[in-house]
């Protein structure tokens, strides 16, 4: 009998809803939230706002891209956190009463974890096979910059992560700084490819181990900015991508610095890239490179499932109805990173 496994993932500003049929794709659906644009990153209340009247809809349109009506699902996987609280709530208020109503279990998923299973979508008629256990995974996006040991789909190991600002959080800040708008990411990366990277240099953290930290990036940028403009008035759009290549080369840099050490720490040589920033034009061209020069094993996921995504947790979802580990219905959805 086939298992159909609905997920569903409100953490942030996406409402995206997804069917996996045992463990292959059916649909994924995603309402992005254009109203954040206006004020230059996310309004939390105007994110759980817009949940609530996406939620319906997506999930529904999902279930009928799919081909299948709500009485074939065997469960339902739910985004129970990291992320904005009222975003979150949405989401997993939703899936609890959609379980309940039609008596099928409830199966919690970790939004980073899912970030990295990613990897493990398959799509029909997909040849693409995912990284063996155990790899390293890149995890890196608007919230979070963290190198992860995978060595199953639910054991995972942070080897090294931010200390204060992620990786998509500081091109994000410095994009508004410049006045590029929101999201800042594609607007860098669209820049970027028209500008020279070794126009200008930031100051680079100095930070043990395999962790990272941005907020000196962020800082040594504004700082730059402030004391051109006192002599230019026009420096920024003068020299915007040169400005943007600069700051995209810098902080590939240091992303790719601390994963090269992991690799040669761990002696484990398949490598993976996951989370927002992993769309990233100059990320995965750095990581090409490196792959080729120090020969890795690389793992680059679809754009479409760089972003937020509900197929991320319905395949989460997929692999834990495996081995039977559902939800208890009344378990709260947390804010926190706790894995």
């Amino acid at each position: 009998m086939t298992q159909y496994i609905l997920g569903i993932e409100s953490s942030c500003d996406d409402t995206s809803a997804a069917v996996v049929a045992d463990g292959v794709l059916l649909s994924n659906v995603t309402a992005s939230q254009a109203v954040h644009e206006a004020y230059g990153g996310v309004v939390p209340e105007l994110a759980s706002r817009a949940h609530q009247q996406n939620i319906v809809p997506v999930v529904d349109t999902a279930l009928r891209r799919a081909g299948i009506g709500h009485e074939s699902l065997s469960a339902v996987a739910v985004t129970l956190g990291p992320g904005l609280m009222g975003s979150l709530l949405v989401g997993v208020s939703f899936a609890k009463g959609l379980a309940l109503s039609l008596g099928v279990p409830l199966i919690e998923a970790d939004h980073l974890q899912g970030h990295v299973l990613a990897h493990f979508i398959r799509e029909k008629d997909d040849a693409h096979e995912p990284p063996p256990y155990p790899f390293l995974c890149l995890l890196v996006s608007g919230g979070n910059s963290q190198i992860i040991k995978v060595e199953a789909y639910d054991r995972m190991t942070i080897l090294g992560q931010t200390i204060d600002d992620a990786a998509g959080e500081a091109i994000d800040k410095c994009s508004k700084i410049m006045g590029l708008g929101y999201p800042g990411g594609p607007i860098i990366d669209r820049l970027a490819r028209q500008g020279d990277a070794r126009a200008f240099s930031f100051s680079r953290p100095h930070v043990s181990g395999l962790d990272y930290s941005f907020s000196g990036l962020k800082t040594s940028f504004l700082y730059f900015l402030r004391d051109r403009l006192k002599d230019d008035p026009a420096f920024i759009e003068t020299h915007k991508a040169d400005l943007a290549a600069s700051l995209e080369h810098t902080v590939v840099d240091i992303l790719m610095e601390k994963l090269a050490r992991a690799v040669r720490q761990t002696g484990i040589r398949h490598v993976a890239l996951s989370g927002g920033v992993s769309a990233n034009t100059g990320l995965r061209n750095a990581f090409r490179e490196r792959a080729e020069k120090d020969g890795w094993h690389i793992y680059i996921p679809k754009f479409s499932y760089t972003t937020d995504n509900a197929a991320m947790i319905a395949i989460t979802g997929y692999f834990k109805s495996l081995d039977g580990r559902t939800c208890d219905i009344a378990k709260p959805a947390y804010a926190r990173n706790r894995f």
